[in-house]
């Protein structure tokens, strides 16, 4: 307790020094923050149709038994392929009801022998759903029409690679400017007590003593710097939480899970104490050698 309190003087004397080093860390965990919500959003939403169905392969009337079950077996021997569900004339007028059951007109002169049979297939890797619809485009015989969602998973795929390279790039030059910030702070902070630190080293304290200080106060920035960078980001989330919800529905882009949250901040949180307090260390150590 009484190191803290050493800790506390010495932010209190130099206020906007240490006000300019939390506001830089809390900048940098700001952004940070939201590129691990919006990340996450977006892997949710492209999951989501991941895990369903991204081809329908609607097929020719008259195909006998044996006809299908060697097509969906063929399709189901492609590698990554998660599911080929075959949906009958009936089940698909079933389907269809239930779309439309609140239009009445849509369904009245609907029958099960004017729907098309189809296959429904999903895949672990979207990229193997290029090879089915390529392979089955040709086989004019069996198959009527192909429908892929391809412009819309690849979209996903495309905004979440390139969010993950702007945030690498991003988060990198921020934590350089926070970590030259904090140097600079505690750098300076150090210099202005040239004359204490020399005074306490000659009376006997211990090098790790005399920084001791600085390294907490390091770590204070980190920590309170994550923490406000945290709460900004998850507040503004989570204000706009049904408006994202709904605009990707019926995916998921904002989790309502709190184990998510409570793991992202206590991460957060020992990242900006690491952080901090090894800028300290690194600085303490080229200023203070006796």
């Amino acid at each position: 307790m009484r190191h803290l309190t050493h800790t506390w003087r010495h932010l209190r004397r130099s206020p906007f020094q240490s006000l300019i080093a939390i506001i830089t860390m809390t900048i940098t965990f700001f952004i940070l923050t939201t590129f691990i919500f919006v990340n996450s959003g977006l892997t949710s939403v492209l999951n989501y149709f991941e895990s369903k169905p991204e081809i329908t392969i609607f097929l020719k009337d008259g195909l006998d038994k044996a006809t299908l079950e060697s097509a969906q077996a063929e399709i189901a021997a492609i590698p990554e392929i998660r599911e080929v569900r075959y949906v009958s004339k009936e089940k698909a007028l079933e389907l269809y009801k239930d779309l439309n059951k609140n239009n009445p007109l849509l369904t009245e002169m609907v029958t099960a022998s004017i729907l098309p049979a189809s296959f429904e297939v999903s895949a672990y890797n979207p990229k193997v759903l290029e090879t089915v619809a390529q392979s089955f485009t040709a086989k004019t015989n069996l198959v009527d029409e192909i429908v892929y969602q391809k412009d819309l998973i690849e979209s996903l795929m495309g905004w979440t690679s390139m969010l993950r390279k702007v945030a690498v790039v991003v988060i990198f030059i921020f934590g350089l400017v926070a970590f030259f910030v904090i140097s600079a702070v505690i750098g300076l902070k150090i210099t202005n007590r040239k004359d204490e630190i020399n005074t306490s080293r000659l009376l006997g304290a211990s090098l790790f003593y005399v920084k001791r200080p600085f390294l907490l106060e390091g770590a204070i920035y980190g920590i309170f710097g994550s923490i406000v960078g945290f709460i900004i980001t998850f507040g503004l989330f989570y204000y706009f939480k049904t408006k994202l919800n709904t605009f990707f529905s019926p995916a998921i882009f904002v989790s309502s899970d709190p184990l998510y949250y409570l793991s992202c901040f206590a991460i957060e949180i020992s990242i900006g104490f690491i952080v901090g307090f090894f800028t300290s260390f690194v600085v303490s150590k080229r200023y203070i050698k006796w």
